[in-house]
């Protein structure tokens, strides 16, 4: 019988190196059979929470009391590009006593290589003993039902495969597949749609509405988090407060909330500043009337308690993200594609888009789709993208192109006011003062001087539409711009396109994103491209010969 999952955090704080406080008093219950979905602005805090409900940090303040076992899956998954194996994914979501198990066969199996004395011999029978009173055994069943869920195929044939052969997609089911099926109650889950194609997304969606586990998840997903949220945690002016109802309620409930404390603002300070004037007021008539410095000192001790009484809430600073995607005037037709066939991807097909045109390009994931931006982005031509048939862009369209994995080699080392000084390309370099004007209003500033690899997946996000904005591009390719945004910077994106004087074309998995677009290029499980008046999320994987 499996234990009754629960995780509990009462009054966590934790400051920072430099001594500043990054939240406090931070008291939420997840309990069996609830999702809670933690929201709140990049730069929050919300992975160091994570890590302290995890055990990887200690809070400098309260404590965390989880019930059922623990599984974690970090936001890195789907972008491992090491030597790791799928074993070795696997393991690294698995129990600490697992592990441990595990690194001390695959120890004694390597010295087993060298020599095969019976000192050696003993250890390899303790260690396989250790592995088996471990749970190995029957995790091994687990993840071959894993593999087969995921990959198509069983553990044996499985477990030496790369990870970085995987597609970000399949990282993440595979690890989501474990920790679902797996024996811990209790999940913490970073970012688990990232890299999910929309059926994808819809089977997470269908896994958290059936599993009976306690599940706390961080996901820039809107749709996601309308659908499984039973609750919201919102981490926000250094603190959480819970709204006990869907994401889709979520909105309002935050400015009902915020109106309320506002108006406890107000009446705090009302009657501090009535208190303060009554103090004065009995100070002089102190000093006029012996009769009344009893008085006074009782004002003074009441204004002294009134002050030292808990105050309402902080407000949260609000963030304002102001892209300013201008654009210019191109040809009427932007992009022309005649017969263009993306070599062992699609096959050929016609699509003309027009001046103003924001075209969402749909599909599974590996069906070509960064494969057609990146040929957009080099105008069309060259060798980068292996094609044939004809693809040209019109008259003062200029391509900008928004990368889905963040991986810019060329800046790594670079603080962001450095790469906005040198300029690229198009973009004019521009000064320290300049610079920091303009990172200030994509919520930047403090990170100016801070190295592009160090900062957030929804820093690097941020800072490359930027980088598009001060390209002056007339062409905006966006692929999958949302993935790693948060919430403010998201809903910001999508007002800043609806402003922008130009053509978009944009690959994404985010339901509600697609929505605000006008046309739909599908790419088909069959291996045609096609146009649809409305978005379709249930084409499976291209079905090619393997």
């Amino acid at each position: 019988m499996r234990s009754v999952g629960f995780l509990e955090a009462n009054g966590l704080a934790y400051r920072l190196a430099d001594g500043r406080e990054l939240f406090s008093e931070v008291n939420f219950r997840v309990g069996m059979g609830s999702t809670a979905a933690l929201v709140g602005a990049n730069g929050a805090g919300k992975t160091t929470l994570l890590r302290i409900l995890s055990g990887e940090l200690d809070p400098t303040g309260g404590g965390v009391s989880v019930t059922g076992g623990l599984g974690v899956m970090p936001q890195f998954i789907g972008s491992v590009r090491d030597e790791k194996t799928v074993r070795d994914l696997l393991l690294a979501v698995a129990p600490r006593a697992l592990r441990e198990a595990a690194e001390e066969v695959d120890q004694v199996e390597l010295m087993l290589m060298d020599t095969e004395d019976e000192p050696t011999q003993l250890r390899y029978a303790t260690a396989l003993a250790a592995w088996g009173e471990a749970g190995g055994y029957d995790v091994e069943v687990l993840w071959d039902t894993v593999t087969v869920a995921a990959l198509g195929v069983p553990f044996d044939r499985a477990q030496y495969r790369g990870v970085r052969s995987l597609s970000g997609g399949e990282q993440k089911r595979l690890v989501l597949e474990a920790l679902l099926r797996g024996s811990e109650q209790v999940l913490l889950l970073d970012e688990p749609d990232n890299y999910l194609d929309v059926p994808g997304k819809r089977w997470l969606e269908d896994r958290l509405a059936d599993t009976g586990k306690a599940v706390l998840l961080v996901s820039h997903g809107r749709e996601l988090l309308a659908t499984s949220a039973t609750q919201v945690i919102t981490l926000e002016a250094g603190t959480t407060w819970v709204h006990g109802g869907s994401f889709r309620t979520w909105h309002e409930a935050r400015e009902a909330r915020w109106e309320r404390v506002t108006e406890l603002h107000k009446r705090w300070d009302e009657e501090h500043k009535r208190l303060r004037e009554l103090v004065v007021t009995l100070r002089q008539q102190a000093a006029i009337s012996p009769d009344m410095a009893s008085r006074y000192r009782a004002m003074q001790t009441r204004l002294r308690k009134y002050e030292e009484s808990p105050r309402p809430p902080e407000l949260p600073k609000q963030e304002k993200i102001t892209p300013r995607l201008r654009g210019g005037r191109t040809g009427v037709r932007a992009i022309t594609c005649e017969q263009l066939e993306l070599t062992g991807l699609m096959k050929p097909f016609d699509i003309e888009v027009f001046f103003g045109d924001r075209l969402a390009v749909l599909g599974s994931n590996g069906s070509g789709k960064s494969h057609f931006l990146r040929l957009l982005a080099g105008g069309g031509a060259g060798g980068a993208v292996s094609h044939t048939g004809t693809c040209r862009l019109g008259a003062r369209v200029v391509p900008g192109l928004f990368a889905q994995t963040h991986e810019h080699l060329e800046w790594v080392g670079s603080t962001l006011v450095d790469v906005l000084w040198r300029g690229e390309g198009d973009r004019a370099g521009m000064g320290r003062g300049a610079a920091m004007s303009v990172l200030n209003r994509y919520g930047l500033g403090p990170s100016g001087d801070q190295r592009f690899e160090t900062l957030s997946g929804g820093q690097q996000a941020r800072f490359q539409i930027l980088l598009l904005e001060l390209s002056g591009a007339t062409l905006l390719l966006l692929d999958e711009p949302t993935d790693n945004l948060d919430l403010t910077s998201a809903e910001a994106l999508q007002a800043a396109l609806d402003q922008f004087t130009g053509t978009v074309v944009a690959v994404t998995h985010d339901r509600w994103f697609a929505d605000s677009l006008d046309r739909f290029l599908i790419f088909r499980a069959d291996g045609t491209v096609v146009e649809s008046d409305v978005p379709v999320w249930d084409e499976t994987r291209v079905a090619r010969p393997r």
